[in-house]
C-alpha cells in the first residue's frame, strides 16, 4: 500500500484530536459521503481489531487494515492551510469517487 500522510496532516490531527507523540489513529474506510462509489474515509483515536498496515508522521501512527487498504492505496493525505483542512488526493486520478479508474487522458 502506498500511502503518504505529510506532517502538515499529522500536526493538523495531533492537535484536533489531542493526540500525543507515539499515539495512533485508525484510518478506515466508511459506506456514504464523498469517495469512492459511496464510500469516504474515517478516522479514530486507537487501533483497529484486526493487522494492520502501519504509516508514520509527526510521531503519529496512522493504521489501515488490510481489508481496507484498496480505498487507501496511492492516496496522499495534507492539510492545505489556504482552505484550512485535510485533502486527499490520488497518484494517478483526480477522480476520488472511483480512485481506482485509472486516469483519463
Amino acid at each position: 500500500m502506498n500511502l503518504t500522510i505529510t506532517e502538515k496532516a499529522a500536526s493538523f490531527y495531533k492537535q484536533e484530536i489531542e493526540l500525543e507523540s507515539g499515539q495512533s489513529l485508525w484510518l478506515y474506510v466508511r459506506v456514504g459521503g464523498i469517495g469512492s462509489g459511496g464510500f469516504s474515509a474515517g478516522i479514530q483515536p486507537g487501533l483497529p481489531d484486526t493487522p494492520a498496515l502501519t504509516v508514520t508522521a509527526g510521531e503519529i501512527y496512522f493504521h489501515v487494515t488490510e481489508a481496507d487498504a484498496w480505498y487507501f492505496d496511492g492516496i496522499t493525505i495534507d492539510y492545505d492551510e489556504d482552505m484550512e483542512e485535510i485533502v486527499f488526493t490520488h497518484l494517478e486520478t483526480n477522480d476520488l469517487f472511483n480512485p481506482n479508474e485509472p486516469q483519463k487522458k
